[in-house]
């Protein structure tokens, strides 16, 4: 009982210094907290290991605690970090290190340190995890040591910036007889004074006189007194912004023009251009045709802006052009597979000129289609002279089918070398078919 005494009238000593001391500075709150110490699984821990406390399942049991008692002032920093200063007061025996023998009994042991709490919340949340770290000093009997707390917390709030605390840390010690220990408190802080009230609203300002709309014309000179619009349509109002008062608005929601008393333009067609400007009002067009739709002069289903062949009627599959037809495909490959040339030249062989004149002939009789002449070689010689003879020959057969009366633009050559072989060019036969002329039509 005497050692309960004596550490309330410590505790209340120094609460009135300390709430002295903290009323010269910033507005601050006071906190009371119950305390527990537990040196004896401080120790163990720094010893053996959390792990090993955990097994044995000494962490937490009451029997190790110090029953005290801790103040605290806390300000806040910014709106996440807070600075506490706490003083607390026990009756324990504590494990002063280098030293084997504990004293018995229970000595009086104080202690004051200082913190900052990081909180991951605000104070306008309910509940606010927050850790914690400082530097504090404590007192033994005759022995003076220095540690630093590292812990979590959890603060509750109660309303009116009063809060609940939750607080564990673990003491390392930083002087030679200072030991390792845990430290468990609860308690509140509230604050020194109370929120200034809010001053009262300033009252209404009075409604003009004799303006029943609010809307600044007075209903003296108001066409529509009794709902609010715009000065320059005499107080009436304008829904549609198009400068036509609602009561004269056919179109009240849709901006129009005076002709058509306040409706806009109309567009019978829907294509976005207004009758007015519309060459063909009943049918649906495009602006760069003045409203007519995209023309299509082989009536063949495809516009001509997309027609690669707008004056031959087609198919769309093919872009507006005639199809090929599979005839006709047949008698080219065919033609092309018998072109010939002499031995390491690009002069046509005279056994080349009948299936050229015929695919000549086919060309006239379908003015649309157009040839890509390719010619290829095996890989025998060196490749660059191989690219060489291919561009030669192609152009050998664009040169012919030219003389045969085919206009230039409607032909194109290519080589390709010894790089697109179509059989293996290890014997002769897959050299023979590599060594060829392709000619691809086109209808467009």
């Amino acid at each position: 009982m005497k050692k309960l005494l004596l550490l309330l009238f410590v505790m209340g000593g120094c609460s009135a210094a300390f709430a002295q001391k903290t009323d010269l500075k910033k507005q601050p709150s006071f906190g009371f907290q119950f305390s527990f110490f537990d040196y004896k699984s401080g120790v163990d821990i720094q010893s053996k290991g959390l792990a090993a406390v955990l097994r044995e399942k000494q962490l937490g049991k009451v029997q190790r605690m110090s029953p005290g008692i801790t103040l605290n002032y806390m300000q806040g920093l910014t709106n996440n970090i807070d600075v506490m200063a706490r003083v607390g007061f026990s009756f324990l025996k504590y494990p002063t290190r280098g030293v084997t023998t504990i004293s018995q009994g229970d000595k009086f042991y104080s202690e004051i340190d200082a913190n900052l709490n990081f909180k991951l919340l605000s104070d306008n949340y309910w509940v606010v995890p927050y850790l914690q770290a400082g530097i504090g000093a404590s007192m033994e009997r005759t022995n003076y040591m220095a540690q630093m707390p590292f812990g979590a917390g959890l603060q509750i709030n109660l309303g009116s910036q009063v809060f609940l605390h939750l607080n564990t840390n673990y003491r390392v010690p930083i002087t030679a007889k200072a030991n390792y220990g845990l430290a468990h408190s609860f308690g509140f802080s509230v604050p020194f004074t109370e929120r200034k009230a809010l001053p009262p609203p300033p009252p209404p300002a009075p409604e003009p006189p004799k303006d029943k709309d609010g809307d600044g014309v007075l209903d003296v000179d108001d066409a529509c007194p009794d709902v609010a619009g715009l000065a320059a349509l005499r107080g009436c109002p304008d829904t549609d912004k198009d400068g036509i008062a609602d009561k004269d608005d056919k179109c009240v929601d849709v901006a129009g023009v005076a002709r058509y008393n306040g409706c806009p333009v109309p567009d019978s067609d829907k294509d976005g251009i207004n009758d007015e400007e519309d060459k063909c009002p009943q049918q649906a067009g495009v602006a760069r045709y003045s409203g007519c739709p995209v023309p299509d002069s082989d009536k063949d289903g495809v516009n001509d802006e997309e027609d690669k062949c707008p004056s031959v009627a087609g198919t769309v599959a093919n872009a507006g052009c005639p199809e090929v037809k599979e005839e006709i495909k047949t008698k080219v490959e065919f033609a092309a597979r018998n072109i010939f040339f002499t031995t390491g030249s690009y002069q046509l062989a005279k056994k080349s000129f009948a299936p050229l004149n015929e695919v000549a002939q086919i060309l006239k009789d379908n003015p649309t289609l157009q040839l890509d002449v390719e010619g290829h070689t095996d890989n025998t010689g060196d490749a660059a002279k191989n690219q060489t003879l291919s561009e030669n020959r192609a152009a050998a057969v664009k040169a012919y089918l030219v003389a045969q009366g085919i206009e230039k633009g409607r032909l194109t050559s290519a080589g390709y070398g010894q790089d697109r072989p179509v059989a293996d060019n290890k014997n002769a036969a897959g050299k023979a078919q590599n060594r060829r002329v392709e000619l691809k039509l086109r209808s467009y």
